[in-house]
C-alpha cells in the first residue's frame, strides 16, 4: 500500500483530498505540526507528499527543500498561486509537479497515479478490470471481449483503464487529458476526443456498442453495469 503525506492547513481540503485518496486504497496522513513537518514526515515515511504553498512558521518552498535534504520522494504542491514564477520556484525547489485550487479530485487522482507510476515503475500484477463482457488485464495492458483480443494504443489503454477504474462514474474531460498527458506529448481537446472516438470504434468492432456514454459539458462514463 503507498502512503502519502498531506501538508495542507485548511482542515477542509485536507480533510476531503485524505478520504478522497483513502478511498483509492492508500495510507494518508496529514501534518499536525506545522513548525516541524520534516520530523512527522521522516516517522509517517512516505511514498508521496502532497505540498501546500502557503503555510504557517515556514512555506511549503523551505519543506521542500529539507525533504530533498533526506528523500527523493515525490512531491506534488497545492496552491492558489499557479501563476508562472510559482510554478518555476516550485520546480526549482525540488518539486515535481503542481496543481492549482480549486483542483477536480479526478484530476488529482491521475496525476498521483502517474507520480507514483514514474518513481517505482509499478503495475499491479494481474489485476484485471472487468464490466460487460470486457477484461482489461492491467499486468500487461491487454484487452480481451469474449474470446477475441483487442489492441489498444498506449492512450487508449490509459483512458479505458481511467474509465473503468471510475466504472458508473462521470470522468471529467480535464482528467482523462491529464492521464494523457503522461505520455509527454501535446493534448488538447481535440487530440481527446480523437482518441475517446478510435477507442469507441475498437470497441464496437469487438461488439461492445455504446460502451462509453458522453456526458455533455462534463466528460465521459462507462456505465456500472453494461450490456
Amino acid at each position: 500500500m503507498y502512503k502519502i503525506f498531506i501538508v495542507e492547513d485548511d482542515e477542509i481540503i485536507a480533510g476531503v483530498v485524505c478520504r478522497h485518496l483513502e478511498s483509492w486504497g492508500y495510507q494518508v496522513s496529514c501534518a499536525k505540526k506545522f513548525d516541524s513537518v520534516l520530523a512527522e514526515f521522516a516517522a509517517f515515511a512516505p511514498h508521496l507528499v502532497l505540498l501546500d504553498i502557503s503555510l504557517p512558521f515556514f512555506n511549503g518552498y523551505h519543506w521542500c527543500q529539507e525533504i530533498r535534504r533526506v528523500s527523493k520522494v515525490p512531491v506534488l504542491f497545492l496552491t492558489s498561486a499557479s501563476d508562472n514564477v510559482n510554478v518555476v520556484m516550485a520546480m526549482q525547489m525540488g518539486g515535481d509537479d503542481l496543481l492549482a485550487k480549486p483542483f477536480d479530485l479526478q484530476v488529482l487522482s491521475a496525476k498521483v497515479q502517474a507520480m507514483l507510476r514514474r518513481a517505482y515503475d509499478f503495475g499491479p500484477a494481474s489485476a484485471l478490470l472487468r464490466c460487460g463482457g470486457a477484461v482489461l488485464n492491467l499486468s500487461d495492458g491487454t484487452l480481451a471481449v469474449q474470446d477475441q483480443r483487442v489492441d489498444l494504443t498506449k492512450n487508449e489503454l490509459k483512458l479505458l483503464q481511467l474509465l473503468l477504474e471510475h466504472k458508473g462514474q462521470t470522468v471529467t474531460r480535464d482528467a482523462m487529458m491529464t492521464a494523457l498527458w503522461e505520455s509527454d506529448s501535446f493534448v488538447d481537446e481535440n487530440t481527446l476526443s480523437v482518441n475517446v472516438n478510435r477507442l469507441r470504434r475498437k470497441l464496437e468492432a469487438a461488439g461492445l456498442s455504446n460502451f462509453i456514454r458522453t456526458r455533455k459539458g462534463e466528460g465521459y462514463l462507462i456505465p456500472s453495469e453494461t450490456g
